[in-house]
C-alpha cells in the first residue's frame, strides 16, 4: 500500500504541464492597456475634428493661413523612415549585437526630435500668419489634435533617449530586453496615429 501510495504523486507528475509563464507578459499587458487608453482618445478627438470639419461651409476659412504641404509630406517622411532603424535596432539586440542596437536607437531618437523641430518651426511660422488656438474652430481643432501627437512623439522620444542611453552602456541582452521592446512598439503606435492624422488634417 505504502509503494502504491508513493507512486500516485508521480503518475500525476507525467501529465502537469510545466509553468511556462502566461500566455502575454505584464509588460506587454500592460503596453496594450495604455494604447487602448490613448487610442480611445484619439478617437475622441477624431470624432470632435469632424464634427467641426463635416459642419463647416468652407474649410480652412479663407481668411487663415493653409497648413504646410511639402514640409509635412517630408517630416511624414522622416518620422516613418525612423520605423526602419527601430526595426533593425529589435532585429540586433534579439542576435545580441549591442552596438548595432545602441546605434540603431540613437538614429531613431535622433529622427524623432527632427520630425519635432520641424514641426515646432512650421507651428511658429503658422502663429505668426495668425493661426492660432483662438483662430475659431478651425485653428482649435488642428492644435488639439495635432498637438496632442505631439506630446505623445515628445513622450516617445524621451523614452527612447533613455532606451539608447542604455543600450549604449551594453544593458540590453537577447535574453533581457522587454523595457526597449515596450519602447518600440510606443514608437510604433506614434507613428501609426501619424499616418492617419496627416491625411486626415492636411490633405483632407
Amino acid at each position: 500500500m505504502d509503494a502504491g501510495i508513493l507512486a500516485m504523486p508521480q503518475r500525476r507528475e507525467r501529465g502537469v504541464r510545466v509553468d511556462a509563464g502566461p500566455p502575454v507578459s505584464n509588460a506587454r499587458l500592460a503596453m496594450i492597456v495604455l494604447i487602448a487608453g490613448e487610442s480611445m482618445l484619439f478617437v475622441g478627438l477624431i470624432g470632435m475634428y469632424l464634427v467641426f470639419r463635416l459642419s463647416a461651409r468652407v474649410w480652412p476659412p479663407a481668411d487663415l493661413p493653409r497648413l504646410p504641404l511639402a514640409v509635412t509630406w517630408l517630416n511624414t517622411a522622416v518620422l516613418l523612415g525612423s520605423m526602419v532603424p527601430l526595426t533593425r535596432a529589435l532585429a540586433a539586440v534579439r542576435a545580441d549585437r549591442r552596438r548595432a542596437t545602441a546605434r540603431g536607437l540613437a538614429a531613431v531618437t535622433a529622427l524623432g526630435i527632427l520630425f519635432l523641430a520641424v514641426q515646432g518651426v512650421e507651428w511658429a511660422r503658422l502663429v505668426r500668419h495668425g493661426l492660432t488656438l483662438a483662430s475659431g474652430a478651425y485653428g482649435a481643432t488642428y492644435y488639439v489634435l495635432i498637438g496632442c501627437h505631439a506630446v505623445h512623439v515628445l513622450a516617445a522620444v524621451v523614452w527612447l533617449a533613455v532606451v539608447a542611453l542604455l543600450a549604449g552602456r551594453g544593458r540590453f541582452t537577447a535574453a533581457r530586453h522587454t523595457v526597449l521592446e515596450m519602447c518600440a512598439i510606443y514608437w510604433y503606435f506614434v507613428c501609426a496615429l501619424w499616418a492617419v492624422l496627416f491625411p486626415l488634417v492636411y490633405l483632407y
